[in-house]
This record gives C-alpha cells, structure tokens and sequence, in this order.
C-alpha cells in the first residue's frame, strides 16, 4: 500500500481540474490514510528546488466549484523539448532529476492529470520505473479510450450560450455570424454545439470544406426567406487541398498556435455572399469559470478511482469513462490515436438530417435533390 503520492495537473487548464484534486485528497486521506503533496507549476516543480505543498482535506474546501487548478499548470515546459528541427524529444536526464526528487519528497506513485501531451510525459516516467495513474483532462474530448474526458461538458455549454446568443443579433441584422471555437485536430465542441446551438453550418477538421459550398449554403437560407446564417468553425477547420490557419508559426522550436479560420472565413464569405459578416473567437472563455454539475461529478469520480487504482497496484494505467462505468485503460493505448469525429457517424448524420451543413465539397449529394431541399 502506498504511504504518499503526488499530484499533479499539466497541459491547458480545464475545467473541473480543482474537482479532481479535492476527490484525489478526500479519498486518499479518507479511504486509504495515504498522504498527499501537491507538485506545482506542473511537472516543472519537481526541478531544481522543488515547488510542492502538503494536501490535506481541510487544504481541499470549497474546491469543487472553483475553475483552474490551485497547483498551476505548464504546457509541456523542459520535459519536451523542441529542436530546431521541428522534433519533439523527451530530454532522460531531465526525468531522471524529477524522480530523485519525487524520491527525496517520499512521493511513491503520481497522479497525473492532462491530456494527450502530459499523459505522454507520465508514460515516460513509468517506463523510467517511477508508478504513474493518469487522469484525462481536455476540452477537446480528444482522449482515446475514455467517451468524456472531464471540461468538455462545461466548454460545450460556453460554445452553446454564446451560439445563441449570437442567433439574436444574427436574426436582427440579417447577418452571417461566425463562431471559431476550439478543436485543433477534432470537432467535438464544435459538433455538438453546433447540434446544440442550431447552427446552420458547422466546420471541423474532419470534414474538409469549401467556400462556395458553405456560401451557397448562405444563399439557400436567403432563398428561404431566413437571411441570417450562424456558423460554427473549429479553429483546426480548413478548406478541402487547402492548409491551417495560424495566428502565429512561430520558430521551429516553438510550437505554432492555430486560430484564425473564422476571420479567414468571414472575409472569404462576405466577398462570395455580399453579405455582413461577424466572427466571435470564443478562445479562452470556453477553458474558464466554473465546471458544470456534470464535469465535477466526473471529475469526482475520476479522481477518487485514481486513488483506488494505485490501492490495488496498479499503475501506467488511466481512468477512462466507458458505458457509465469507471474502468482503467493502458496509458499506452490512451496516447496512441486521438479520438476524431467519425464523418459518416450518427451525430454527423443527425446534424445533416436536421438541415445543417458542412461546407464539404459533395454536400448537395446528402439531400434528396439540389434545389428541393426543406428551408430550415
């Protein structure tokens, strides 16, 4: 039985991450009358001079609630390294000072909590020998193996109010409204809430798109006598042969950010169209506040089965959410494949069925006829 563990939360904060810790303690503390330190400023506080704390259940009040994480969060830091040359590569000697120092904390297992980049990091220490449970944490909802991955909920709900309350000035000024949400390889959020939100138009990474598709699209609403268009765009959207778009590339030793899909989008549509358009960057506000009732039972739930994970003796594994159930999965396989958008599934047919476009090139080709499609 392990006497101490670490905690720790890196990547993007989420939220629902302060939830996770509060059920990692309680149950730790209460359950199992283990100890628990908390490694701050992610994984960069096991560096150097350590940055740690001592979590107890009175440290953990008032926690479930509240966003962000109380412990900080990096991307990435020291322990993936960019070369000049555009590879990542994980430094052995940078690990290898992290563990002497878990070591000299008497930390005995890590609960780690982030998404496919710092559960690739936990990995690495498992496969130096040090015990690692991870806990999967993004927006994004991108994690293979689990079917939610906690702040999804909460980041979806954010996207959905701010679609409808896009649809009020949309319908007053008869304009095209477009919505860039986030998504760099998959359109989660952007999917389901644009289902959600009633968008007519929905653009994700899955889906390549083209202008004139998503402009005819325009049109046919004009024709239908609804002469404003709400359009939902993943900031990993492009066009079919086309490429990302960045805010910045950056060097070769930094990771380039993506966003701008939605500004590209509105000059190309007013151009095509004639018509006003607006675009809205949510960025963000959908990664900030506080969880939803869903998300901090999720994250509850994962923290508290982490903490049984480790009871049991397990370890390089991660708590996954699969048919109501909390089950543990390989991290390996965890990490292995991002979880994308089927295009031919049941969300994305339901989306069509329901009038909503994806700009892709053979669209006309889903609805019974060009030109007798239902005005919606």
């Amino acid at each position: 039985m392990y006497k101490t563990i670490g905690i720790v939360t890196g990547g993007g904060d989420a939220p629902g991450l302060n939830a996770v810790i509060r059920a990692v303690v309680k149950t730790a503390a209460g359950e199992y009358g283990m100890r628990v330190i908390g490694i701050e400023d992610s994984f960069e506080g096991l560096l150097g001079e350590t940055r740690t704390r001592d979590l107890r259940p009175e440290h953990v009040r008032g926690l479930l609630p509240r966003g962000g994480t109380i412990l900080g969060t990096r991307n990435r830091g020291q322990f993936v390294v960019r070369t000049n040359e555009g590879q990542l590569v994980k430094p052995e000697d940078v690990y290898r000072e992290a563990i002497t120092n878990l070591e000299k904390l008497g930390i005995e297992g890590l609960v780690v909590l982030g998404g496919e980049g710092t559960l690739a990091i936990a990995a690495e220490f498992d496969r130096l020998g040090f015990p690692v449970i991870g806990v999967p944490k993004t927006i994004d909802n991108d994690l293979a193996c689990t079917e939610l991955t906690f702040g999804f909920v909460t980041a979806l709900d954010i996207a959905t109010e701010a679609l409808d309350r896009l649809h009020t000035t949309a319908e007053s000024h008869d304009r095209v409204m477009i919505l860039e949400v986030m998504g760099r390889h998959t359109g989660w959020i952007a999917l389901h809430s644009g289902i959600a939100g009633g968008a007519d138009v929905i653009l994700m990474p899955e889906i390549p798109f083209t202008m004139q598709a998503v402009a005819e699209k325009i049109r046919e609403r004009d024709r239908c006598g609804s002469e404003f268009t709400i359009i939902v765009a993943a900031e990993g959207a492009s066009e079919a042969g086309g490429e990302l778009i960045y805010q910045d590339k950056g060097d070769p030793a930094h990771a380039p950010r993506l966003g701008g899909v939605g500004n590209y989008c509105r000059a190309e549509l007013e151009q095509l169209t004639g018509k006003e358009t607006r675009c809205v960057v949510l960025g963000h506000l959908q990664r900030g506040g506080r969880p939803n009732a869903f998300d901090r039972m999720l994250a509850t739930n994962f923290g508290a089965c982490a903490v049984r994970a480790f009871a049991k003796g397990e370890r390089s594994v991660m708590v996954a959410l699969q048919a109501a159930d909390i089950v543990t999965v390989p991290i390996s396989e965890a990490i292995a494949n991002i979880k994308t958008v089927p295009p031919d599934g049941q969300l994305v047919g339901t989306a069509r069925a329901t009038g909503i476009s994806f700009g892709s090139p053979d669209e006309a080709s889903y609805h019974t006829s060009k030109g007798t499609e239902p005005c919606v």
